[in-house]
């Protein structure tokens, strides 16, 4: 049975407060680009994007510690390690967008190249009258 966001935030915080102040002290200077209007703040942000926000960055942290990291390991596994541009244009998107590439990306170059067998070519059976004219 699937939960409302809001028995989630009371189930794992207590109170959106609290998810308020864990997701702050998460979004450190290495992680968080301060895009958020000045006038809400995170506190005006519904509880089902906290709790994305929540779980993107403590994954990005986990994982990789840093933006710096995860998108050096981006640019690694499209194998543009090199390519400036492409790099300052990943330092500008937000985390989850970038945790988002990374595994499309990691699931992209983690699949096996699939060898079929060669299969002995088949006859088709004509399935008109005209066709069966115009096979024999």
């Amino acid at each position: 049975m699937k939960t409302s966001p809001l028995q989630q935030v009371k189930g794992n915080f207590g109170e959106k407060a609290k998810l308020v102040s864990s997701v702050q002290a998460l979004a450190t200077e290495a992680l968080w680009l301060d895009r958020v209007n000045p006038g809400r703040g995170l506190a005006k942000v519904s509880n089902s994007k906290l709790l994305k926000l929540h779980a993107a960055l403590s994954r990005a942290k986990d994982q990789f510690g840093s933006r710096e990291k995860l998108v050096a390991a981006i640019l690694t596994l499209c194998k543009r390690g090199k390519d400036e541009g492409y790099k300052a244009r990943l330092i500008a998107y937000p985390v989850p967008r970038l945790l988002d590439l990374h595994d499309s990306l990691s699931k992209k170059s983690g699949k096996p190249a699939v060898v079929r067998a060669a299969k002995p070519a088949e006859k088709r059976i004509a399935r008109t009258k005209k066709a069966k004219l115009k096979a024999a």
